[in-house]
C-alpha cells in the first residue's frame, strides 16, 4: 500500500495521442560538389494538430488503385513489340576513338563503329567482313580513310561498297564491285552527342532516317548547360 502511495498522482504526466517528434524524422540532404562537409541534415516535423496536405489527399483516396502503364493498350491482342525496329544508342562520341574501329554489342549483334572521315560521322557495320568473316572491328583505318579487314585486307567506304581488294589482279574483272562484296551497314546518325544506330540493314530502312529520328533531348545540346556521358554494358538474355 505504501508503494501505491509514493506513485506520483496521474495528474502530473502529460500525455499526448501524439508524440511530439516522428519516430523517423524526415532527412533532406543537400549536397555540395565542392566540400565534403558542407553536407547539412535538415529534420521537417508536422505537427500533429494540422494534418498535412499529404495527409490530407491520403485520407481521400480509396485504399487500392490501379494504373495502367503507358503502351499496355498497343501490345494486347496478337501485337509484339518489334524490338529491331527502333533507334537505340550505340555509344558517346566522347568514348569513340576516331583514329581505329570500335567494337559493340547491342541486342546480340556485334557491330563495329568506325569514323568515317569522308561524311564527318561515324558509320555502323555489321562486324563481319564479307569475304571471311573476320571481325572488322580488329582492322583499322587506312590513310584514305576506309575501314580496312585485318584479315586480306579488303577496304570499305562509308557506304559499306568494297573498294580494294589487294589480291585482285589490275587488270582482271572489278570484283570488288560485285554485290557479295559489300559490308553490311546499319542506319546511323549522331544526335545528342551520341551515336545511334537502327538494328536493321535490311533495305527498306536505308532511309528511315528521313522518316523517323531518334528522341532527342535539347538541352544536351545546349551550351548553357553541362552534361557528363557514362555507359554501362549489361548482359541480358
Amino acid at each position: 500500500m505504501d508503494a501505491l502511495i509514493s506513485l506520483p498522482s496521474p495528474h502530473t504526466f502529460h500525455l499526448s495521442p501524439f508524440p511530439s517528434r516522428p519516430p523517423h524524422p524526415l532527412l533532406s540532404l543537400h549536397f555540395h560538389h565542392h566540400h565534403h562537409r558542407s553536407i547539412k541534415t535538415h529534420h521537417h516535423i508536422f505537427s500533429p494538430t494540422k494534418p498535412t496536405r499529404l495527409n490530407a489527399q491520403l485520407s481521400s483516396s480509396p485504399a487500392t488503385t490501379t494504373t495502367d502503364l503507358p503502351g499496355d493498350e498497343a501490345l494486347a491482342g496478337d501485337e509484339k513489340f518489334n524490338w529491331f525496329a527502333h533507334w537505340y544508342p550505340l555509344a558517346p562520341v566522347c568514348d569513340l576513338d576516331k583514329r581505329a574501329p570500335n567494337a559493340k554489342t547491342v541486342m546480340g549483334l556485334d557491330v563495329v563503329i568506325w569514323w568515317d572521315r569522308q561524311e564527318g560521322w561515324g558509320q555502323v557495320f555489321d562486324d563481319r567482313c564479307p569475304h571471311r568473316l573476320a571481325p572488322l572491328s580488329e582492322g583499322r583505318v587506312d590513310p584514305w580513310g576506309r575501314l580496312q579487314c585485318v584479315y586480306h585486307g579488303w577496304c570499305f567506304d562509308g557506304a559499306g561498297s568494297c573498294k580494294y581488294i589487294p589480291q585482285a589482279p589490275p587488270n582482271g574483272p572489278p570484283v570488288h564491285t560485285f554485290k557479295k562484296a559489300c559490308a553490311a551497314v546499319y542506319p546511323s546518325v549522331e544526335q545528342n552527342k551520341i551515336v545511334w544506330f537502327w538494328p536493321s540493314t535490311d533495305p527498306q530502312y536505308k532511309d528511315i532516317l528521313m522518316k523517323e529520328r531518334p528522341p532527342c533531348i535539347p538541352e544536351l545540346d545546349d551550351p548553357s548547360y553541362t552534361s557528363t556521358m557514362g555507359t554501362r554494358d549489361v548482359p541480358y538474355g
